[in-house]
Protein backbone atom coordinates (compact mmCIF):
# COMPACT_ATOMS: atom_id res chain seq x y z
CA UNK A 1 0.00 0.00 0.00
CA UNK A 2 1.68 3.58 -1.28
CA UNK A 3 1.56 6.09 1.60
CA UNK A 4 1.19 10.01 1.08
CA UNK A 5 4.83 11.82 0.56
CA UNK A 6 5.33 13.53 3.87
CA UNK A 7 7.90 15.95 1.94
CA UNK A 8 7.09 17.33 -1.50
CA UNK A 9 8.33 19.49 -4.62
CA UNK A 10 11.79 17.78 -3.67
CA UNK A 11 13.43 14.63 -5.61
CA UNK A 12 13.49 11.90 -3.11
CA UNK A 13 16.91 9.85 -2.83
CA UNK A 14 18.89 12.63 -4.94
CA UNK A 15 21.11 14.84 -2.94
CA UNK A 16 20.29 19.04 -3.42
CA UNK A 17 21.05 22.21 -2.81
CA UNK A 18 17.95 24.21 -1.29
CA UNK A 19 19.07 27.21 -2.42
CA UNK A 20 19.18 25.94 -6.23
CA UNK A 21 15.16 24.75 -5.79
CA UNK A 22 13.89 27.95 -5.41
CA UNK A 23 14.79 31.39 -8.19
CA UNK A 24 14.90 35.10 -7.71
CA UNK A 25 12.13 36.81 -9.77
CA UNK A 26 12.73 41.17 -10.11
CA UNK A 27 10.52 42.80 -7.26
CA UNK A 28 8.87 39.61 -6.13
CA UNK A 29 8.86 37.12 -2.89
CA UNK A 30 9.11 33.24 -4.44
CA UNK A 31 8.05 30.40 -2.39
CA UNK A 32 8.39 26.81 -2.69
CA UNK A 33 6.36 24.33 0.19
CA UNK A 34 8.92 21.23 1.17
CA UNK A 35 6.47 20.25 3.61
CA UNK A 36 2.50 21.73 5.45
CA UNK A 37 0.74 19.75 7.91
CA UNK A 38 -0.67 20.46 11.16
CA UNK A 39 2.55 20.41 13.16
CA UNK A 40 5.53 21.78 10.79
CA UNK A 41 5.84 23.46 7.65
CA UNK A 42 9.10 23.96 5.97
CA UNK A 43 9.25 26.78 2.85
CA UNK A 44 12.02 27.90 0.71
CA UNK A 45 12.12 31.38 0.07
CA UNK A 46 14.36 33.85 -2.67
CA UNK A 47 13.64 37.44 -1.66
CA UNK A 48 14.34 40.09 -4.54
CA UNK A 49 16.21 43.05 -2.94
CA UNK A 50 13.99 45.08 -0.71
CA UNK A 51 11.80 42.67 -0.39
CA UNK A 52 10.54 41.37 2.76
CA UNK A 53 7.54 40.31 5.13
CA UNK A 54 5.93 42.59 7.17
CA UNK A 55 5.15 42.61 11.15
CA UNK A 56 3.36 39.32 12.36
CA UNK A 57 3.32 36.87 14.89
CA UNK A 58 1.96 33.13 14.49
CA UNK A 59 0.86 30.52 17.21
CA UNK A 60 4.21 28.61 16.31
CA UNK A 61 7.82 28.55 16.74
CA UNK A 62 10.33 29.29 13.85
CA UNK A 63 13.50 29.01 12.64
CA UNK A 64 14.51 30.80 9.24
CA UNK A 65 17.89 29.43 7.76
CA UNK A 66 19.83 31.97 5.79
CA UNK A 67 20.85 29.68 2.78
CA UNK A 68 22.04 32.72 0.24
CA UNK A 69 22.62 36.80 0.59
CA UNK A 70 21.70 38.37 4.10
CA UNK A 71 18.80 40.04 6.00
CA UNK A 72 17.36 41.77 8.85
CA UNK A 73 14.64 40.04 10.88
CA UNK A 74 12.83 41.91 13.63
CA UNK A 75 11.86 39.89 16.44
CA UNK A 76 9.74 41.72 18.96
CA UNK A 77 11.66 45.53 18.49
CA UNK A 78 14.94 43.66 18.39
CA UNK A 79 16.67 43.74 15.24
CA UNK A 80 19.17 40.85 13.91
CA UNK A 81 21.18 40.61 11.21
CA UNK A 82 21.59 37.58 9.07
CA UNK A 83 23.63 35.80 6.46
CA UNK A 84 24.26 32.98 4.79
CA UNK A 85 25.17 29.79 6.91
CA UNK A 86 23.29 31.15 9.90
CA UNK A 87 20.24 30.36 11.73
CA UNK A 88 17.54 32.50 14.07
CA UNK A 89 15.15 31.36 15.91
CA UNK A 90 11.55 33.08 16.68
CA UNK A 91 9.55 32.58 19.45
CA UNK A 92 5.89 31.43 19.29
CA UNK A 93 3.33 34.48 19.64
CA UNK A 94 6.26 37.30 19.37
CA UNK A 95 5.75 39.34 16.34
CA UNK A 96 8.62 39.52 13.84
CA UNK A 97 8.87 41.04 10.35
CA UNK A 98 12.16 40.45 7.51
CA UNK A 99 13.66 42.44 5.29
CA UNK A 100 16.22 41.61 2.53
CA UNK A 101 19.10 43.98 2.62
CA UNK A 102 20.45 42.50 -1.12
CA UNK A 103 18.94 39.00 -3.05
CA UNK A 104 18.03 36.79 -0.32
CA UNK A 105 16.85 32.33 0.27
CA UNK A 106 15.75 30.57 3.12
CA UNK A 107 14.46 27.67 4.37
CA UNK A 108 11.62 28.15 7.09
CA UNK A 109 10.97 25.80 9.47
CA UNK A 110 7.35 26.50 11.52
CA UNK A 111 6.97 24.08 14.29
CA UNK A 112 3.32 24.28 15.80
CA UNK A 113 2.33 22.80 19.02
CA UNK A 114 0.40 19.89 19.44
CA UNK A 115 -3.35 20.53 20.16
CA UNK A 116 -4.50 18.63 23.21
CA UNK A 117 -7.35 16.36 22.47
CA UNK A 118 -9.85 16.81 24.92
CA UNK A 119 -12.41 13.51 24.53
CA UNK A 120 -16.01 14.12 25.20
CA UNK A 121 -17.83 12.26 28.22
Amino acid sequence: MDKEALLKNIPFAEPQVLAELVQYQPGQVVSRTLAQNAFLSLTLFAFDQGEGISAHSVLADALVLVLDGRAHITIGGQEVRAVAGQAVAMPEGVPHALQAQERFKMLLFVVKRPQKLTLQP
